[in-house]
């Protein structure tokens, strides 16, 4: 019984670990680089970078949000981090077409990246 007792102490103790790691790299700083470009057009049609930033800015208007697409591939959704929420295409509508370097928090789930921007400027296509 006392062993039990301790085996399950171990395992509690195990768990939490685990999900205050878990927590930990789900908040993290960091810099994003990529493209804005609507999320249709980033799972659709495959894209490396927006066709262009008209194409991209009439699908936002249109409704389709912005993402931002990283050469490797990886696409952030952007997010608010205040309560409600709020869509964040209006902040991002300037660069929609466009390469940009984003600073923020991002956070990991269910293989989904996103970032809550804390500032975003234009990058010039070379950089």
């Amino acid at each position: 019984m006392k062993r039990l007792f301790t085996v399950g102490r171990c395992l509690f103790a195990l768990s939490f670990a685990c999900t205050a790691i878990s927590a930990k790299a789900a908040d993290q700083p960091a810099t994003v680089k990529g493209w804005v470009l609507d999320s249709a057009c980033a799972f659709t049609k495959n894209l490396k970078k927006p066709i262009s930033s008209e194409c991209a800015v009439s699908c936002a208007r249109a409704g389709s949000p912005l993402v931002i697409l990283t050469d490797s591939g990886t696409i952030y959704w952007p997010i608010s981090s205040l309560m409600p929420a709020k869509g964040q295409n209006e902040r991002l509508m300037e660069f929609a077409g466009k390469r940009v370097l984003a600073t923020g928090k991002t956070f990991v789930r269910g293989g989904s990246h996103a970032l809550v921007i804390e500032n975003i400027e234009a990058q010039r296509a070379g950089k």
